[in-house]
């Protein structure tokens, strides 16, 4: 057949319908797709602001006396902004602050190797050293620091703590006198200064730095040592007995050798200390410490 032979044929009713029905099936029909779910991603300032704000929480519950809860919230804004060393930062003293000493370590490592001129970090790590019983470690960590922040009262207060641990009482009393010289109102500084000169046999000395802490702080570490002092020059003093008797009522704890060794009290104040306890008009006090004492810490 040629192609202008081709002539059009009306359809039929039955197939003229179904052809009609088809076309209007497929034109109302609109086409089908699979279903994709929208899923939100933010952008890298979202997330970084994010991790700051996380972070901040994280500081917050630090102060809070609150280290685990801390670690959990530094550990994912580290994770948002891991380029970021002051959240590795925060990371850092959670995990100090919780006893995670090896991973507060690595975090301390991190932070220092984003920013090695940060003198905190420096500092940070010192103390973490310190914790960690190593203070040939935590005595070049805080020079290094201290070429950084020269005027860090803290951290002089730190390496004359390190120095006490290497036996070495004079450079430890310098460094002491430096972290109270920069800060006046550092009774802490002022306290180490009195252990460090009753070991070095220089009890008046060391009876005149208690005294000027006791000044600035009514705490209980220095009322002992100034009684144990004064008893050991006069046994027995209404002095030495009322301190006593006020320290331990308020710091049960140093009436064990083993905190008052924590606090780097040195074997000459210790034995004071102990003679001192032996007065039986200090016999109710001491029982009622002992009881009281955290034998667990």
């Amino acid at each position: 057949m040629k192609l202008n032979q081709l002539r059009y044929k009306p359809l039929n009713g039955w197939l003229r319908g179904a052809v009609l029905g088809l076309i209007t099936t497929i034109v109302a029909t609109p086409p089908t797709h699979a279903l994709i779910p929208y899923v939100y991603e933010p952008s890298p300032l979202e997330l970084k602001g994010a991790s700051l704000g996380i972070g901040r929480t994280a500081a917050q519950l630090l102060q809070l006396g609150q280290p685990k809860e801390a670690a959990l919230l530094a550990a994912l804004a580290v994770r948002l902004q891991p380029e970021d060393e002051r959240l590795w930062s925060i990371f850092a003293e959670a995990q100090l602050r919780s006893d995670q000493l090896d991973a507060a370590s690595h975090s301390l490592a991190r932070a220092k190797q984003l920013n090695p001129k940060k003198a905190g970090l420096w500092f940070a790590e010192a103390s973490l050293a310190l914790r960690d019983n190593r203070p040939a470690d935590a005595v070049s960590l805080l020079i290094q620091g201290l070429e950084l922040d020269p005027d860090n009262a803290g951290a002089y207060f730190d390496l004359g703590n390190a120095r006490v641990m290497q036996a070495n009482l004079q450079i430890a009393l310098e460094a002491f006198e430096k972290a109270s010289g920069l800060k006046p109102t550092f009774w802490e500084a002022v306290n180490n200064q009195g252990i460090v000169l009753f070991e070095m046999g220089k009890i008046k000395a060391a009876i005149n730095r208690w005294r000027r802490v006791l000044q600035i702080k009514r705490n209980a570490e220095p009322m002992l040592a100034l009684a144990a002092a004064l008893n050991q020059i006069n046994p027995g003093s209404t002095e030495a007995l009322a301190l006593a008797n006020q320290a331990l009522a308020e710091n049960p704890n140093y009436v064990l050798p083993r905190h008052q060794k924590e606090q780097l009290w040195g074997e000459r104040l210790r034995q004071a200390t102990s003679h001192l306890l032996t007065n039986p008009n200090l016999r109710s006090a001491v029982e009622r410490a002992e009881a009281n004492a955290d034998t667990n810490q």
